[in-house]
């Protein structure tokens, strides 16, 4: 039936109908509730935590540490998979355990260069 389908999705489309209505609604209010803009020259200028910068704007940004950032970000990624292989490993079968391996092993390979890099002070 025709009619059976519109009913199953009822609620999304609530909710959708409810996500755009109150979207529209906040965006109204707060089009009529702000102030105008007004252009001041303390508008434009360049602030540091509120505050107005002093002395040099440039500085040179030290990457000592960018090699521990690529293998946190390796360990994020490998932690989320390994958790969903982990849940299903008993559900599954063994050859779907090869590429979980494979994932391991190109995981494993960047965070070994991750870890060859930081030991190479010259190139940062």
């Amino acid at each position: 039936m025709p009619g059976e389908t519109v009913t199953e999705f009822a609620p999304v489309l609530y909710t959708l109908g409810f996500g755009v209505l109150a979207g529209g609604i906040s965006l109204f209010l707060s089009r009529l509730l702000s102030p105008r803009r007004r252009y001041t020259p303390m508008k434009f200028l360049p602030v540091e935590c509120g505050q107005v910068p002093l002395g040099e704007g440039r500085s040179h940004f030290m990457m000592q540490y960018y090699a521990y950032i690529l293998m946190f970000v390796v360990f994020d990624v490998m932690a989320i998979f390994l958790y969903l292989w982990g849940v299903s490993l008993f559900s599954i079968p063994r050859t779907a355990t090869l590429p979980i391996m494979a994932f391991l092993g190109v995981m494993f390979s960047a965070m070994g260069y991750a870890l060859y890099l930081s030991g190479k002070k010259g190139i940062w």
